[in-house]
């Protein structure tokens, strides 16, 4: 298989911030996307929203942690200058989680002109691979470029339950769909374009990308390809990118063909 990037993919022409929201994988994509960024040379910062586990060193060096992070970007002692990938949180929490800032303080440092590209976890989903939001969420800075919605194919064809999706009880409000009974694509794709589903906090003229991810067999691959199909038919030019893919097995699929990428 051929090597691939799959910021080349998912990622605006232009830099600025990037939000990932949704369920199945939007921490992994992120960790992904920042490496790919820091080895064509550019200046990238991971942060959250709300809350992460904090990354393991393959992922991000270790996270600076700071109740202000402008003011520790002016710091003249800080040791991080010159470092192409920095994670910035606010602050750490039981079970080896960071505590994120607010949309206005991730605005602040994009505008602070100190990073060539910001990525944004704005979402939870406490380890499921669906979710819906609650009214809260999802916590999107106003600056963002792009928001990326992550779905879980794990969690395709399966009941509607607390299993599966993060707030069942929403989530069948908004797909039409009934708890406990398993969800067509077609209410798949009526959760996830509706006003109040997970895009629903996305600045207006931000681009809206799709990357589904746990394509980790044929199974999953074939759901993944299927759902895109109806995203495309049902709601045309609701998002300008897919991406279809298995971050575990380091592999992305091109939708309309059986053509499959290694992930660098």
């Amino acid at each position: 298989m051929l090597d691939f990037n799959v910021s080349d993919l998912l990622l605006p022409e232009r830099s600025g911030i990037i939000s990932l929201v949704g369920a199945g994988g939007k921490t992994s994509l992120m960790f992904q996307l920042a490496r790919e960024i820091a080895a064509r040379g550019q200046r990238v910062l991971t942060t959250t929203t709300t809350r992460i586990f904090s990354p393991t060193p393959e992922q991000s060096i270790s996270p600076v942690i700071t109740e202000d992070p402008l003011l520790w970007l002016e710091s003249p002692d800080q040791q991080y200058e010159h470092e192409r990938h920095l994670t910035l949180a606010r602050k750490t929490l039981p079970g080896n989680k960071l505590q994120g800032f607010s949309r206005e303080t991730v605005d602040a440092l994009w505008q602070s002109g100190r990073f060539d590209w910001i990525l944004v976890e704005a979402d939870g989903a406490a380890g499921r691979p669906l979710k819906a939001p609650a009214e809260h969420e999802p916590a999107i800075p106003d600056l963002s470029r792009c928001v990326v919605a992550v779905l879980g194919l794990q969690g395709f064809n399966r009941p509607l339950t607390g299993s599966w999706y993060f707030r069942p009880g929403i989530f069948a409000e908004l797909s039409g769909c009934r708890e406990g009974d398993r969800v067509s694509l077609g209410g798949l794709a009526r959760a996830l374009v509706h006003e109040q589903g997970i895009m629903k906090s996305a600045p207006t003229g931000a681009e809206r990308v799709l990357f589904l991810n746990q394509a980790d067999d044929a199974r999953h691959l074939g759901l993944g390809r299927r759902f895109i199909q109806v995203l495309q038919g049902r709601y045309p030019g609701f998002f300008c990118r897919y991406g279809l893919g298995s971050l575990k097995n380091r592999e992305i699929f091109n939708a309309n063909t059986q053509s499959a990428y290694t992930l660098q």
